[in-house]
């Protein structure tokens, strides 16, 4: 296009009083404001109507590349399309994708993630986030809420399954439902559409961990891991850990400082809590005398039982199961969740209430508001549960 305007020109031109124009030919000028501000525009007609397209500000927007907008639009006006009219139906398109974008499930789902899992233990955290975003997202994350179907989540899953993957296949579809439930609070949809998916999955095998039943059983096992001689934080962690039938890492990652030896009490912070709310573990007389010979060995440092490695890392599982294995318990025998199994039978059968029991076992409460803010429920009767537990432990010991 032959223009009359020079970019010499358009960079000279000052403002004055009133706005002015520079035309460059076929309806290209530059319109000039008393500010100083210079804009590209294009005067065209269209359905007998004069109308005006913007193209731009100078000098972001050179005389060469104007005057290539202003070819555009005159073809897209040859052709009877209004240019004009055409940016914003493309404005309006890229708001309804944009609007999608906010709406789709990954969008949802990280939305829930942030407002919902904060009070979550962190590696179950973590592990959630890494279901949502390994197998969801890539799967219906870019799916608008609001059209997923339910046999879309159904594929996700079913995959998962004929992988062999069935309990995880339960538990991404748990996570799937509380999404879709978010976004039915939130206005976005008007039902749970992943609601009650497991019934359509094959059934999870709830084999018991692994554990000891048999009384003179679990006596030989408490023998064994007295006669231990392997590294201290692992030999003292072991012979505890059947007295407080904790789970492994709310015991592992003990500090000196969560022990009460006056009140004889390990308070677990909410951070190594599996439901994030702090837990009172009354200590019988064994314990503490364990944890006294214990407190010589590694009592100058933070943690109760270091690793070999760092004092400022705990002892791991691994480190505590290579331990059983050694001492002849093999997979599928024992295991160190265990413990908490035979604490948890046997309890049962010493006629404590299962209340009781579940509160120490720090299992979900039926009464869940009065759990979460009471947390010395029933101390006094797990006070007693624990000391006599402990006896009941030493005298299985003594039998031989």
């Amino acid at each position: 296009m032959a223009g009359k305007l020079t970019d010499k020109q358009a960079r000279a031109s000052a403002p004055k009083e009133k706005a002015y124009k520079l035309f460059d030919g076929d309806g290209l000028y530059l319109e000039v404001a008393p500010t100083g501000s210079k804009y590209w525009r294009l005067k065209y007609r269209i359905g007998g109507k004069e109308k005006r397209l913007a193209l731009g500000v100078y000098p972001q927007v050179g005389l060469a590349e104007a005057r290539k907008k202003c070819l555009e639009a005159r073809e897209m006006i040859a052709g009877g399309i209004d240019p004009s009219q055409a940016r914003q139906e493309a404005k309006a398109q890229a708001r309804e994708e944009e609007e999608r974008k906010g709406s789709t499930f990954e969008h949802v789902g990280r939305e829930y993630f942030e407002r919902k899992t904060e009070d979550l233990n962190p590696r179950y955290r973590k592990q959630y986030k890494s279901r949502l975003e390994n197998i969801l997202f890539p799967a219906i994350g870019d799916i608008p809420i609001a059209e997923l179907k339910r046999t879309e989540i159904l594929d996700c899953l079913r995959k998962l399954e004929a992988k062999g993957h069935i309990d995880t296949a339960h538990r991404v579809a748990t996570i799937a439902s509380q999404v879709c439930r978010y976004a039915r609070d939130c206005g976005l949809v008007d039902y749970d559409v992943a609601d009650n998916l497991t019934s359509a999955l094959s059934k999870v095998d709830h084999t018991p961990r692994a554990a000891l039943t048999d009384p003179k059983e679990i006596g030989e096992l408490l023998r064994a891991i007295e006669n231990y001689g392997g590294f201290d934080s692992i030999r003292y962690c072991l012979r505890i850990m059947p007295y407080v039938f904790t789970r492994s890492w709310e015991l592992r990652g003990a500090h000196w400082s969560e022990i009460n030896f006056d009140t004889a009490i390990l308070t677990v912070p909410a951070s190594r809590m599996k439901r994030r709310r702090e837990h009172l573990v009354p200590l019988a007389k064994q314990v503490i005398a364990l944890l006294r010979e214990l407190q010589e060995v590694t009592g100058n440092g933070e943690l109760v039982f270091p690793s070999a490695y760092s004092k400022t890392a705990p002892i791991t599982d691994m480190g505590l199961l290579n331990a059983l294995r050694r001492l002849g318990y093999g997979k599928g025998v024992m295991d160190i969740h265990g413990f908490r199994s035979i604490a948890s039978k046997h309890l049962n059968e010493m006629g404590y209430r299962p209340d009781v029991i579940e509160m120490q076992l720090s299992h979900a409460q039926k009464d869940s508001v009065r759990a979460a803010y009471n947390r010395a429920l029933y101390l006094p009767e797990r006070t007693e549960m624990m000391q006599r537990w402990a006896d009941y432990l030493d005298s299985l010991r003594a039998e031989v």
